[in-house]
């Protein structure tokens, strides 16, 4: 009987206020969505890292004719040269494989890259690009540790680290990501005040009702508890909606778009997608349920 007392009060209070419900729900879903986003950016980030920097290498530029560093003194590298940098190179123990690209071979790359602009690739000759070692380490972040023992050695120009070239990107997705939050955290801040408000309406057109519990006894979770509910169902459909828009950036715009587009990195997986889903509705559940005890507690005198 009770149960269904208080399943009756949680109609009535939504059917009174079913406008700003709405709102609500549409508030918390938003705010959870943009939480979802910010923290699905943050493991793209993570999942793309781990993908780049076990990929990336450390090249080891020689001398040219052309070079102009101080180093290399206008002086190409010598075949001896070239030996012992390789010997020592593959003897070092932070080396995982060493692979050698002549200017030929570094000259075929450069006229596959840029092979939609002829005017350039016809301004450049094979002599004009440095030969190189091209160096996969067996942890990408001992980087300092080859560039140390190798950067101005007789025959090198420069050790240049692949990795360094990605932080700018990496600093935008990261600047993103903040982004995301900075405005999530803020709507989960509207969708709090929201809820408050919404909880506060309903107990005040319900005032009489209450008066006549307190008058006969009831308790105040009792009394209370309709009200408690109605916030706390609004923020579970709130993050089923977020969630729904989890799982359609992933279906639509990692699978569909991204992955085919940029098939030359990794994406984010199901497994982080549903991970974040409890999260969103646990997220929504406390974020509407404290919001409603509160404002329960300073506006329901029981």
């Amino acid at each position: 009987m009770r149960a269904q007392f208080v399943l009756r009060e949680i109609g009535i209070g939504l059917r009174r206020n079913l406008t700003m419900t709405v709102a609500v729900i549409v508030t918390v879903a938003i705010s959870l969505a943009l939480l979802g986003t910010g923290v699905l950016i943050r493991q793209q980030v993570e999942t793309m890292k781990d993908f780049w920097y076990d990929k990336v290498e450390v090249t080891v530029y020689l001398c040219g004719e052309v070079s102009r560093r101080p180093s290399c003194a206008r002086t190409a590298v010598t075949q001896e040269q070239r030996d012992q940098l390789l010997a020592e190179l593959s003897a070092t123990p932070e080396v995982d494989t060493v692979f050698y690209e002549s200017q030929e071979a570094a000259y075929a790359l450069f006229q596959e890259k840029f092979a939609d602009s002829p005017d350039l690739v016809d301004n450049v000759s094979a002599s004009a690009l440095p030969e190189s070692f091209r160096v996969k380490l067996k942890d990408p972040t001992k980087f300092e540790v080859v560039a140390a023992a190798f950067d101005g050695r007789p025959g090198v120009e420069e050790v240049q680290d692949q990795k360094a070239l990605l932080q700018p990107f990496f600093r935008i997705l990261n600047r993103v990501q903040f982004f995301a939050l900075v405005v999530a955290g803020l709507q989960l801040l509207a969708a709090a005040l929201l809820i408050s408000n919404t909880i506060r309406v309903a107990a005040h057109s319900r005032r009489r009702e209450t008066g006549i519990m307190r008058l006969v006894g009831a308790s105040n979770l009792y009394i209370r508890l309709p009200f408690l509910l109605e916030g706390v169902l609004a923020g579970l459909a709130g993050a089923a909606l977020a969630s729904g828009a989890m799982v359609a950036v992933k279906v639509f715009l990692v699978d569909r778009f991204l992955k085919p587009t940029f098939a030359f990195t990794a994406f984010v997986g199901w497994d982080e997608v549903l991970m974040l889903i409890p999260a969103l509705f646990l997220t929504g559940a406390l974020l509407a349920g404290l919001s409603s005890f509160v404002t329960l507690q300073r506006h329901l005198r029981v």
